[in-house]
């Protein structure tokens, strides 16, 4: 499948600088691309690399376009955002080659004769869909996915293999949910009585909003008598765990082996790094970015970057720094009856010049 380079940048804007009767096979990185391919310029340290690309266009920034000058005499598409400009024409590409699977149920599917099932939705094989649920209009339900009673799946929602989705949990529209994701496990939630665990029913849902996508094996607790929330345009990694009462803000994004813990609420537009943990009944403000690694403990109350953790080192330097952490107490005690006879012997000294 193949476009019109003019074509292409009316439908995703940008300002074309070359021919539009280009005809364009696809989207490439610099130093793969051909004749028939865009490539894209996000990383200014790359920009040595346009004059050797072979590309039909190059999609970059006015500023970066002037400093390639002349060294690359193919078509250039300016934007301000190359690299989500790339994201969305390589979006377009793979929607014009995609084979999408076609409507109906499969025979082997269990679909609960009470559940309402879009026409226009693709249930595979061997999916179950309980009592009440309801699959909207255009979903695909891929092979071995559990969809629980009275769970709702918003229009065009696409759950990979062996997605488990369970009761009464809901998802909007336009939502990606990888292989092997599971929704509205019970949340860890145990009262000790004299050292035994007495179990605390989890009665909320899990409702997450629309355009929200989660990587595989993924897992989102049910809250225990609230809802855990995941709003629109949240983007999670794979391997991620969210738990009950969590509440996840509008186009925040998560990467794999986050683990955030109950009742934590994370503002919108945040960024968590991979392995980031991020402690219980807590809250994250708006557009707040969490270094990969880090431990977060306590409420952050201001935007901005934050790390917690000890860089790599060689193990007997950590021990080293580890036993002066722990003497840190002892230290600063030290300091204090150090600085205060400083301070007497500067008075004294002092009023033996007086004297």
């Amino acid at each position: 499948m193949s476009t019109r380079l003019g074509d292409l940048v009316e439908r995703l804007g940008g300002q074309l600088i070359g021919d539009p009767a280009l005809d364009i096979a696809g989207i490439a990185p610099l130093d793969a691309a051909g004749a028939t391919q865009i490539t894209f310029l996000s990383n200014s340290r790359l920009r040595a690399q346009v004059a050797q690309t072979q590309a039909a266009a190059v999609v970059l920034t006015q500023a970066d376009s002037v400093l390639v000058g002349d060294s690359y005499a193919g078509a250039r598409i300016i934007t301000a955002n190359p690299y989500a400009w790339f994201a969305r024409a390589a979006s377009w590409f793979v929607e014009q080659r995609e084979i999408r699977p076609q409507p109906g149920i499969h025979a082997s599917a269990a679909v609960d004769p009470s559940a309402r099932v879009s026409a226009s939705a693709h249930i595979g094989p061997h999916v179950t869909i309980e009592a009440g649920a309801v699959v909207g209009d255009g979903c695909v339900i891929e092979s071995g996915c559990y969809i629980g009673r009275e769970a709702r799946i918003g229009d065009a929602t696409h759950f990979f293999a062996r997605v488990s989705f369970m009761a009464r949990c809901e998802i909007g529209r336009r939502g990606i949910v990888h292989p092997g994701v599971v929704i509205g496990a019970d949340g860890f939630g145990f009262a000790n009585d004299g050292g035994t665990w007495i179990k605390i029913p989890q009665t909320g849902r899990v409702r997450i909003g629309d355009d929200v996508e989660i990587g595989a094996n993924t897992t989102i607790d049910r809250g225990a008598l609230a809802d855990t929330v995941i709003e629109d345009g949240v983007k999670l990694d794979n391997q991620i765990q969210i738990a009950h009462n969590c509440q996840i803000g509008a186009h925040t994004a998560m990467a794999a082996c986050v683990g955030v813990a109950g009742s934590a609420r994370i503002g919108k537009y945040c960024m968590i790094g991979g392995a980031a943990m991020i402690s219980g009944h807590l809250v994250i403000a708006d557009r707040v970015h969490v270094s990969a690694g880090s431990l977060v403990m306590h409420s952050i109350a201001e935007p901005g970057q934050y790390t917690g953790f000890y860089p790599v080192t060689k193990h007997a330097d950590w021990e080293k720094s580890a036993v002066m952490v722990r003497n840190l107490t002892a230290m600063r005690e030290k300091i204090r009856v150090l600085e205060k006879a400083v301070k007497m012997l500067a008075q004294n000294k002092n009023e033996d010049k007086n004297n």
